[in-house]
């Protein structure tokens, strides 16, 4: 009998979206081929503290988040041949088996920019979704931004202000918005997603109050040019070409003026969504095609969410910003556009879990050392 594939179920994170990521990680693990594969959870606190938790007692919580049980015990990784180690921090502590694949259910800075993507390379892990270059790029949308536009993909008018900058002088960073940008504009952080932190201003006396907000979240901030525009998203899994999914369309509620944070995870009624979007055939190939092309621009692998803004007026696409860990709750709209696409959700994992495998094979056949 062939042995199962342990998957390490990666969840938490010092980071602003930890909530978030204890949703997805449920979803994840609930949906996972237990045929197949083995899952084995671990979390990291909002302190940064991994522990590996006793899947039984996981499994037996069955709630909407997983829990962060505090007296499971610390753990850190280690490469071990063609599998990831996880040793007991203590190491009185019992061994852990070791672990196959990673599959990272995380969000935010700390979580999708690279860092834990790095530490999951030193380990020797095979691990799910894009690496580091493509990682940090795609966490930081000011970069991602300038990648897109040099791609030839459609970018909007923004302007980026440091924290450091703005503290020096306040007035001349709003000068440059008012000289550069028309209202309304989007205040948004660089290097967050689910929308924290991000505002929208209706008049020049809002920004200062919008960008003290969002400097509380990261030190470089995204004032945007707002937009008549429709929210247009698009799925995109890894292959050779990448797919691109059919795409959905976002409609904030009648409470919210925008795709918020509250509208996305508070209000039950605070968005709805069209899928597939109701867009003709040649707009809807267009945006897949932008899609793949950000996805391939960016280096990507594994899977992405690209966002884009239709423009009503002009019908113009322009890029927004490309997630490469988006949320991965069943309902969330990653999955749901796979599935509407032909890649039911739990299919949907398995996949990733292939790719990944896939990935760090063939990273483990280049060549480490050089003889002449």
């Amino acid at each position: 009998m062939n042995r199962k594939t342990r998957v390490a179920v990666l969840y938490g994170g010092k980071s602003g979206e930890h909530e978030v990521s204890l949703k997805s990680a449920a979803s994840v693990l609930r949906h996972l081929d237990r045929e197949r594969f083995e899952p084995v959870p671990i979390s990291i606190d909002k302190q940064g503290r991994w522990q590996c938790h006793d899947l039984r007692s996981i499994d037996a919580t069955n709630g909407e988040s997983l829990p962060i049980p505090s007296d499971s015990p610390a753990v850190r990784l280690e490469a071990l041949g063609s599998r990831t180690a996880v040793l007991p921090a203590d190491n009185a502590a019992p061994a852990i088996e070791p672990v196959d694949v990673v599959f990272p259910v995380m969000h935010g800075p700390l979580c999708e920019d690279g860092a834990v993507q790095g530490l999951l390379e030193l380990s020797g892990a095979a691990y799910v979704g894009s690496g580091v270059l493509a990682s940090s790029v795609g966490m930081h949308k000011d970069i991602a931004k300038r990648l897109a536009a040099l791609a030839g993909l459609p970018v909007a008018p923004y302007l980026a202000l440091s924290r450091r900058g703005w503290r020096r002088d306040p007035e001349g960073s709003a000068q440059a918005a008012r000289a550069q940008l028309t209202l309304p504009v989007f205040v948004k952080p660089c290097n967050m997603g689910s929308s924290v932190g991000v505002h929208k201003v209706k008049s020049w006396e809002e920004l200062d109050a919008a960008l003290t907000d969002a400097f509380l979240y990261d030190t470089k901030v995204l004032v945007e040019q707002g937009i008549d525009a429709r929210e247009i998203e698009v799925a995109v899994l890894d292959g050779d070409p990448p797919a691109a999914s059919v795409a959905s369309e976002l409609n904030a509620g009648p409470q919210h003026e925008f795709y918020s944070y509250e509208a996305k995870y508070i209000d039950q009624d605070g968005a709805s969504v069209d899928l597939p979007a109701k867009l003709d055939a040649t707009q809807m190939e267009r945006v897949r095609k932008l899609a793949v092309d950000a996805f391939l621009a960016l280096e990507c692998s594994g899977l992405a969410r690209v966002d884009f803004f239709l423009d009503r007026k002009s019908g113009a696409f322009y890029f927004n910003e490309i997630n490469t860990l988006p949320g991965f709750t069943a309902i969330s709209m990653y999955p749901k556009m796979m599935e509407a696409s032909g890649l039911p959700y739990s299919a949907l994992i398995t996949r990733l879990i292939e790719l990944a495998q896939e990935h760090h094979a063939e990273r483990a056949g280049l060549k480490t050392d050089y003889a002449s």
